[in-house]
């Protein structure tokens, strides 16, 4: 058996992509109870793929996120898009760096990610007018980091080679 972190993966796929932001999108739109305590899933997925494939997916892509989550939640427009742009250029900017440590550190880079984007969004929302939501705001981004290992995890599956594909 050879250890995952030695595997040789396969390319991603763009249909496993575009289905893992179509699933992220779906669990951000469901409807839960405290928006404050639920990671947002869009970002987490947005910092997968920015961090593994930063060729593929990026600020244009980012933008675009942003924009249909802030259209699907009913907020006000650009405030998800500000962030996941500034999500997808710290991502990328820092893949390298990421991709060099273990799952639990990479935890702790995605979590100071996930904590600008949610801050980007508080700032947007109080230039806007809205209150101060209060503190437990920024428990989202950090479930989101003890989240990254598993969310790896999945989005890598698809691209994992069977052990009768690997190569001696």
């Amino acid at each position: 058996m050879i250890p995952s972190s030695s595997q040789i993966l396969l390319p991603a796929r763009m249909s496993t992509i575009i289905g893992s932001f179509a699933a992220a999108l779906f669990l951000n739109f469901l409807p839960w109870r405290d928006l404050r305590l639920v990671p947002d899933f869009v970002a987490l997925v947005l910092a997968f793929w920015c961090v593994r494939q930063p060729r593929l997916v990026g600020l244009g892509v980012a933008w675009t996120l942003g924009l249909l989550a802030d259209a699907g939640n009913g907020v006000l427009l650009g405030q998800h898009a500000l962030a996941y742009s500034l999500l997808a250029f710290l991502a990328v900017w820092l893949s390298r760096r990421i991709l060099w440590f273990g799952p639990m550190l990479q935890s702790l880079h995605v979590a100071l990610i996930l904590l600008v984007a949610q801050t980007a969004v508080l700032f947007v929302r109080l230039a806007a007018g809205d209150p101060f939501p209060g503190w437990p705001m920024f428990v989202s981004p950090l479930l989101g980091a003890a989240l990254w290992p598993v969310v790896t995890w999945l989005l890598l599956l698809p691209q994992r080679r069977r052990p009768s594909e690997q190569a001696i």
